[in-house]
């Protein structure tokens, strides 16, 4: 092997002249080499010879690793070394950049001397990296150099195509077309750039291509290759400096967040609420300034809270952290407090205890009405409207203030409802006056309390097995004395003393499909290459969206049977708990919340992206089936 790899440097050149020693190992053979002889400037190349299977590392590496280094002796000093396009290399949740085969690191020392002393060192990796390191010197003996014919010309040139980046990520380049271009790939010049893993979307547009870049927050300047790939399979490497582009249009964003936000209501996440607050309004009996008070206390709690949590979001994303629309859901703590708070308004909707006496209702503080808008907000945020998950997604991608808008939008949809109240506070005369029929409602309103109660421990079982499951009882238990019995009144805090005790622990996915497989870009990836057509579903177990989606649509028995018929491979991403590379694959698409289905047909660039409030005839069109799913 080692003469091998020794063979694949002498042969280019054939005569090797001033050379440095060799560097030689079971993987690998290095060595320093020169273009010219004669200094004070000298043009060098560090000349990697790697055995099949094995790599270094781009000057970018990715997700892991770190590219050849190399430091001269005094008083010779050295340019930057310049690095071939790269490769990409996914392993497992790992995506590197990185150089096979034979490549030539070209640089320039200035202050040459006699010869050349350097130390270099690397680190050369295939199932396993190992660190390499040696001293080269290299003679410089004069006149011309038998290693010129090694450096070769730069194997990539300036892109030619005006190119500007959007700050949502959407790189555009003007000029090619579909006929030139079969799939592209940008590898970025620093790290901290972009999600390496994410995928790169292409598409077409009159005027050139896009491609959809998930970039990271706080990225430094773009800049890197653009490598092109033809239809025939050649490639083409292009250095590429997009200008920064105006960002996106918005103000259909702010209509879709108030659409979204307005659809709220009618989730069953929000309807109790609203219906309690409504049973409410109605025993003020029409007393217009008192209902413009609760309105607008409603509004005040829904609008306050649903900037927290989108502040607190775009907080989270500016510093690093992978975390998307929901994400408060991904915290046990936060499961459990909130069913909890919907446990005691179930006891209290029961009638079991009195959270304001209705002889007191004239007297209800503003503080009340803010906390329910509150608390609305809160539980809204799992049922994920058709409108709401773009929405947000724009908003994360757009500037401070505009994101701010959008945020505000969606608080204005959700309380449209109770602002049309206070706005014209005669509506209220509509709602039947007090009377028997609104106890026997409240009671009513305590069966969806309960299951709510009920799905949030679910979800919270999903999260953290039996045990948490237990705790969560335990604590319910304890608040139905304390709520029910006024001597025993301090057990309500008991509860949240139990809160430390709660362990996330990895357990199998919360929603999975007949015949799926977890998602891992790495299994994406496999299957792409098998040409094998793959449907995601990226889902969680607090997301009422997709616990419909799953019973009505993909475990309905035509659409099994129809992806059993194309050979369909399933993959189930779970997002109950934090999972970067689903918050990847989410960002990659322009989502920030679940749910999300992509269909690859096979061998396409990009995937079809399934509305979120899903059909089977949806699936049906996704798939190209001739006939007509049931439902």
């Amino acid at each position: 092997m080692r003469a091998l790899l020794l063979l694949l440097l002498l042969i280019p050149g054939l005569a090797f002249g001033a050379t440095s020693n060799f560097f030689t190992s079971p993987r690998d053979t290095v060595r320093l080499i020169s273009s010219t002889n004669t200094g004070p400037t000298v043009h060098l190349a560090l000349q990697f010879a790697l055995a099949p299977g094995w790599h270094i590392y781009w000057s970018n590496p990715g997700d892991a690793g770190f590219p050849p280094q190399l430091t001269p002796a005094t008083p010779t000093s050295f340019g930057p070394l310049s690095f071939p396009p790269p490769e990409l290399l996914t392993q497992g949740p790992v995506t590197a950049y990185v150089l096979s085969g034979n490549a030539l690191l070209p640089f320039t020392a200035n202050n040459a001397g006699q010869s050349i002393v350097a130390t270099a060192k690397w680190l050369v990796c295939s199932d396993i990296c190992i660190p390499e390191h040696a001293t080269f010197t290299l003679p410089l003996t004069g006149g011309p150099s038998p290693e010129a014919s090694l450096f070769t010309p730069p194997k990539t040139i300036p892109s030619p195509f005006p190119a500007t980046i959007a700050p949502d990520g959407i790189l555009t380049l003007t000029g090619p077309t579909s006929a030139q271009v079969a799939t592209a790939h940008f590898f970025p010049t620093a790290q901290g750039t972009l999600v390496n893993s994410a995928p790169q979307p292409l598409a077409f547009t009159p005027t050139g291509l896009t491609l959809s870049l998930t970039l990271l927050p706080n990225h430094p300047q773009l800049t890197g290759i653009l490598e092109l790939t033809d239809p025939t399979g050649a490639t083409q490497s292009l250095t590429l400096a997009p200008t920064v582009g105006p960002p996106p249009t918005h103000p259909p964003y702010l209509l879709l967040a108030f659409l979204g936000g307005l659809i709220l209501n009618f989730m069953p996440c929000v309807f109790p609420i609203l219906a309690m607050k409504a049973v409410l309004i109605s025993r003020l009996g029409g007393a217009e300034t008192k209902i413009r008070h609760e309105a607008f206390g409603y509004t005040f709690g829904v609008l306050i809270t649903m900037l927290a949590l989108g502040g607190i979001l775009l907080t989270l994303r500016a510093l690093g952290t992978a975390a998307g629309w929901g994400f408060q859901f991904q915290s046990p703590i936060f499961v459990a407090i909130i069913a909890w708070v919907i446990f005691a308004l179930t006891l209290n909707l029961a009638g079991l205890f009195e959270i304001v006496s209705p002889a007191a209702l004239g007297r209800v503080p503003a503080q009340h009405s803010i906390s329910t808008g509150a608390l609305a907000v809160i539980v809204a945020t799992p049922c994920s409207a058709p409108f709401m998950g773009t929405a947000v997604a724009a908003a994360l991608a757009a500037p401070p203030l505009t994101a701010i808008g959008i945020f505000l939008s969606l608080g204005l949809g959700l309380s449209a409802p109770f602002l049309l109240l206070a706005s014209i506070p005669r509506l209220a005369l509509f709602i039947p006056r007090p009377g028997p029929w609104m106890l026997y409602l409240q009671r009513a309103l305590a069966l969806p309390m309960a299951a709510t109660f009920a799905w949030l421990a679910w979800v919270l079982f999903h999260q953290t097995g039996t045990p948490g499951f237990l705790l969560l009882l335990t604590g319910a238990a304890l608040l139905t004395l304390a709520l029910t019995r006024k001597n025993l009144r301090p057990l309500a805090l008991v509860p949240l003393l139990l809160l430390p005790l709660l362990r996330t622990q990895l357990l199998a996915p919360a929603l999975t499909l007949p015949g799926a497989q977890p998602y891992t870009a790495a299994a994406l990836a496999q299957l792409r290459t098998a040409q094998t057509p793959v449907f995601i579903d990226l889902t969680a177990a607090w997301c009422v969206t997709c616990l419909v989606n799953e019973a009505t649509t993909l475990k309905n028995p035509a659409v099994q049977a129809a992806f059993a018929q194309h050979h369909v491979a399933l993959l189930v991403g779970d997002w109950t708990n934090k999972n970067p590379a689903i918050t990847a694959l989410l960002a990659a698409n322009h989502r920030d919340g679940v749910p999300l289905y992509l269909y690859y047909p096979p061998g396409a660039a990009t995937p079809v992206i399934l509305p979120q409030i899903l059909r089977p005839d949806a699936v049906q069109t996704a798939l190209g089936l001739s006939g007509k799913l049931g439902y």
